[in-house]
Order: structure tokens, then C-alpha cells, then sequence
């Protein structure tokens, strides 16, 4: 078979639009995969996946299928649709020639479905527009139309409505995926001139590489070249997902697959890397993938400092299949030795947590997630702050920067006001709106980072009831005005939950921590003081009651100085246990804070 009959496609969308259940759809038209262990969301095989409802990680899946007698290879990537993951689709987007811009049919055209649009339109990518969830009582197919011609342009007549969820129109759509979609380009001749654009850990086989073939092809027993770090392998195997892994003797010109090459160090690999051949080389590599900023920072410390080992080895796994995640060492007073880590959002930290405890059994604690402040001190030096006992003292400091975003809603019409107070409340700077359709808005603002990545998206939802949705971009750093608020557990301080806030927002931001904790820490044996400073003043403060032992219940009646005695001892007691004992603070405290 040669590459003409080959489609490399992906599906993009906004969040719960349907892409997993198309992607299943497709599977059970081509019949792919083992028939007996068919389940709803095929493609999300993480546990988290499936307990969130989200696709996290985007795969690939190999499909068959015979139209007008010929028989086609489909290869299909299934990508995330939440802003933290959009790296998982610009890497998907890199090894395909179209893509299926898939649309709720109820929910119209969201913020997550411009920003897809536009990267598959710079990747130059045929783009199919597809109705989905056509099913639903709420869907209104002529309206979401007309969105879709008014902000991108498509006619009627180019938009094909399917239910995924009932498979109509599903044949449809594969159809126009082979008819529409070009074949890949390449020259089967040529050098070997292949593309990483993911990559996973096997503890028996390795690091596993997954690669587009663009030109040339692999062969097993073959040593191949990775161009970016110039190191050599041998091809120990190779083949394709169908969704399991099948072996092959060669991936060709065109192809989507894996390699195994016994690789053990996972820093070896740099995604977006250049595959070639050792002994004939191609004669210039791919640009590779464009570095993403990460955009909050927060520490990860093991609870046991045993478990700092294991930790930094699960870290390097983990960012082999997770290039956005970047870490290095750190070590913060009372937790002891740990990492510094960078994520793209809130959701992208806490899956990481969660697939760090889970998938390779540790138990961490995390700092308050911070953004990245450009510093510039009295001396002429300038430093980037990441972390709050990173800050140097005030006499040192000339002026801060921090991080802007320009910031896209789209809400329905009824949800302009409350957006721009929300936006408003947090720094916001309007700068303009547009209408998209008849009854959706698109309103553009500039917000500060630090207001936007722990709540902002939850607070959008709340207000218009689950309509609006959000996308953002960086767009640089302007001047502003921050201190460091230390948190203070009976006059000890907890770097855990230091954080660095906007001037205006001190005494708000400091009630707000001592008030819930106050709700959190459980109650000691002895008194808790809950301070909150910055610098020597304390600006809010809060106290847990202790425990209380009735020492004088056996004490019938008699003289008072028995009962006096009893309690003045008990209360020497607290006073020596409140001097000695650590008071213990509940790992969900940690997330609790940052989500105010």
C-alpha cells in the first residue's frame, strides 16, 4: 500500500464537544482494536482520564478502512481540548495534513474552538467542520451554522452534522476524511526524515519513541540518528497502535508509529527531535516543537525525605510523555529537599500531582503555586522570581514586573456584565468586543497571570451558568507592585504557604488564608495561633481553641485549691506540648489555599 492511500488527520474541539466518543465511533466502524474489551472513551486509557472526564493526553490510533474498493490506512490522533493541554495539540497538528474541528451542536462555538481553528489554519491543514451531539433536545443546528459561517467562513454545505453518541453521520464524515484530506508528501527514496512528537517510559523496553515518518523508512536492527542531540540507537523494534501495540518489520514514508532502541535515560530525548539514519542522513532536521513558557511554579516536596530519590526518577519519566512540564532541584527550609516545578495552568499541577502519587506511589506536599516576576534591583541586576523566599529584601528592590495575558470569553449576551466586574475584581483591563453570531460575545481583556490561573475559569462558569468558556495568551510583562505574605503556625513560620501578592489585595488576601485555615487545621491538644505577616507586622490572625480534658471530673465537692491545682497543672502542661509539638496541618490545606 502506498502512501496516496494513507490520511494522517487529528480531531480538535473545545472541552466535552465530543472528541473521544467520535474517535470511539470511528473505532468501531473500522472494527480497531480487541472487540471483546470494548469500552465507552477507547483512547483515554489513563485512570485519571476516565475519572475526570477528560482527555489529558493525546494518542494516536491506526485505522482500515475500504472505500470504493481501495483500502485505506487512517491514522488518527485524539487530542485534549483544555487550555493547560494545548501543547498536546500543537504537537499533534505537526504530524497530520487535516483535522476535524469538531463543534457541540447545543453549545456553539467556544473560545478553545477559535484558538484550534487558528493553529490548524497556521499549520496550513484541511479543516472539516463537523456538528456533533445533533441528538441532544438542546441543539439547535442552524444557529451553531451560522456561527460557524459568520467566524470562520464555512458554508452550510461544508459543515457535516453527525451524533457521536449514536454513530449518524459518522460514515460520513471518514468518507470526507479520505476524499478531502491529502495524502502525505515525502519521498519514500529519499534519506530517513522522521519527527519525535511523543514519547513514553517502559520499565522493561525503555523509552519508547513515536514517531511520523516523512521521508525514507525504519527498519528494525537499523541505527538511526537523533539530529538535536546527536546520539545514535539501535532499532531494537517497531510497529503501530491499533490501539495496542502490533509489531512491524518497517515504518515507510508517511507512516505514524513507535520505536523501542533500549533507551534507559530518559534525558536522552528531547521531543520534536529529528530522526535519521546513522549511516545516510537527512540533510537538514525539523526546526523541532517551540519551547512553551510554563506559566505557574510551585515546589514538590516528598513527605518522607527517603522518598527524594524515587521522586526525581518519577520526574524524568513523567516529563518524557509531558515536554510543558520543566523542573529542577530546590530545597526549602523545613520540607526538606525537593523540585522546583514550571506547569502550563492549575489542572496541568494537579494532574501531575495526582499522577506522581498514583502511578509511582509517593506522597508530596506542594508550595503555593506562584508566577515567574522579573526583578530588577537597586545594583542594575535583573532576576526572575518563581518563588516567594526567592524575593530578596525590600532595600534591594528597584522595581518588579509581572506576567500579562490577553485574555478571550466567550459568553452569551447575558453574561457580558458579570464577566467584566469578575475581570474587574481582578486587575482586568477591557479592550474590546465582538459579537459571534446573534446571541455569543467575545470579550477580549488584559489580565495580570497571577488573577487568572487559580480560579478565574471556575468563576466564569459559576457566573453564566456554565455557558461562557476562556482562552488566553501570553503577551508580555509590565511594572507592578508586590510583597511576600508569610503564614506563621504558633510564631513558626510555614514557607509552604508563603505567597507573593499584589499590594492592593494584602489584607484581603491574608484574611481570606487565616480564616480558612482556622476551618482546616483540626484541633491539638493546645492552643493554635494562625498569623499571617509581611515582613515583622501581622496583618490577620486567628486562633484553633485546644482540646479540653475535664482534670477535675472525679473532684466532688472539698476545697477549691484541689480543683486549682489540677487545672494550673494541665495548663502547664499545654503550655509545654504547644512549646515542643509540631502542629499538624492537612495535605488538602496545601490546595485548599491556593484555590481561594
Amino acid at each position: 500500500m502506498g502512501k496516496k492511500e494513507i490520511r494522517n488527520f487529528c480531531i480538535i474541539a473545545h472541552i466535552d464537544h465530543g472528541k473521544s466518543t467520535i474517535a470511539d465511533r470511528f473505532m468501531d466502524l473500522t472494527k480497531a482494536g480487541d472487540q471483546r474489551k470494548r469500552c465507552d472513551q477507547m483512547l483515554d486509557s489513563m485512570e485519571l482520564e476516565r475519572e475526570r472526564g477528560i482527555t489529558i493526553k493525546a494518542k494516536a490510533v491506526r485505522l482500515n478502512y475500504t472505500y470504493e474498493g481501495k483500502e485505506y490506512i487512517l491514522n488518527l490522533i485524539d487530542t485534549p481540548g483544555h487550555v493547560d493541554f494545548a501543547y498536546e495539540v500543537t504537537k499533534s497538528l505537526k504530524g497530520c495534513e487535516g483535522a476535524i474541528l469538531l463543534v457541540d451542536a447545543s453549545q456553539g462555538v467556544e473560545a478553545q474552538t477559535v484558538a484550534n481553528f487558528h493553529l490548524a489554519l497556521e499549520g496550513d491543514l484541511r479543516i472539516i467542520p463537523v456538528l456533533n451531539k445533533i441528538d441532544l433536545p438542546s441543539a439547535d443546528v442552524a444557529r451553531v451554522s451560522d456561527q460557524l459561517f459568520d467566524i470562520f467562513g464555512f458554508n452550510s454545505d461544508e459543515i457535516t452534522s453527525v451524533s457521536a453518541k449514536d454513530g449518524r453521520g459518522v460514515v460520513e464524515v471518514i468518507e470526507r476524511v479520505i476524499k478531502e484530506m491529502p495524502p502525505p508528501e515525502g519521498d519514500i527514496e529519499k534519506p530517513l526524515k522522521a519527527v519525535l512528537f511523543d514519547s513514553i517510559y517502559d520499565s522493561y523496553k525503555g523509552v519508547i519513541l513515536f514517531v511520523r515518518v516523512f521521508d525514507g523508512e525504519i527498519k528494525v536492527g537499523e541505527n538511526i540518528l537523533l539530529m538535536h542531540q546527536d546520539k545514535n540507537y539501535r532499532v531494537e523494534e517497531l510497529g503501530v497502535f491499533l490501539p495496542a501495540a502490533e509489531k512491524k518489520k518497517k515504518l515507510s514514508c508517511g507512516e505514524v508509529g513507535y520505536i523501542c532502541c533500549s533507551i534507559k535515560n530518559p534525558q536522552e530525548i528531547d521531543i520534536g527531535d529529528t530522526i535519521t539514519s546513522a549511516n545516510n542522513p537527512t540533510a537538514s532536521p525539523f526546526e523541532g516543537y517551540e519551547k512553551l513558557t510554563p506559566m505557574v511554579f510551585c515546589g514538590i516536596f516528598p513527605t518522607l525525605p527517603k522518598d527524594y530519590p524515587p521522586l526525581r526518577a518519577a520526574i524524568e519519566k513523567l516529563r518524557l510523555s509531558d515536554p510543558s512540564f520543566v523542573f529542577e532541584p530546590d530545597n526549602l527550609g523545613s520540607l526538606g529537599y525537593g523540585f522546583r516545578c514550571g506547569f502550563l495552568g492549575l489542572l496541568h499541577m494537579e494532574i501531575v500531582q495526582e499522577r506522581l502519587e498514583r502511578e509511582y506511589d509517593l506522597d508530596l506536599t506542594l508550595t503555593a503555586p506562584n508566577v515567574m516576576y522579573k526583578l530588577k534591583k537597586t545594583n542594575g541586576d535583573e532576576v526572575h522570581i518563581e518563588s516567594p523566599h526567592q524575593l530578596p529584601d525590600a532595600s534591594e528592590i528597584d522595581s518588579v514586573c509581572e506576567p500579562f495575558i490577553r485574555a478571550t470569553v466567550v459568553t452569551p449576551v447575558e453574561g457580558m456584565d458579570p464577566i467584566c466586574d469578575l475581570a474587574k475584581s481582578r486587575r482586568g483591563e477591557f479592550i474590546k468586543m465582538d459579537y459571534l453570531g446573534k446571541d455569543r460575545l467575545g470579550v477580549v481583556f488584559k489580565l495580570p497571570l497571577s488573577e487568572v490561573v487559580i480560579d478565574f475559569y471556575d468563576k466564569i462558569k459559576s457566573l453564566t451558568k456554565g455557558y461562557a468558556s476562556f482562552d488566553y495568551e501570553f503577551i508580555g510583562y509590565q511594572k507592578t507592585e508586590i510583597a511576600k505574605i508569610d503564614l506563621l503556625l504558633n510564631k513558626k513560620k510555614i514557607e509552604a504557604f508563603s505567597l507573593l501578592v499584589h499590594k492592593s489585595k494584602l489584607e484581603s488576601k491574608a484574611r481570606l488564608v487565616v480564616e480558612k485555615l482556622k476551618e482546616l487545621i483540626p484541633r491539638q491538644m493546645y492552643q493554635v495561633s494562625i498569623q499571617v505577616a509581611v515582613g515583622a507586622r501581622i496583618i490577620a490572625a486567628e486562633k484553633v481553641s485546644p482540646l479540653k480534658k475535664n482534670v477535675t471530673a472525679k473532684c466532688y465537692g472539698g476545697d477549691i485549691t484541689r480543683k486549682r491545682k489540677l487545672w494550673e497543672k494541665q495548663k502547664k502542661g499545654k503550655k509545654k506540648m504547644k512549646q515542643m509539638g509540631d502542629v499538624s496541618v492537612p495535605q488538602g490545606a496545601f490546595l485548599e489555599v491556593l484555590k481561594m
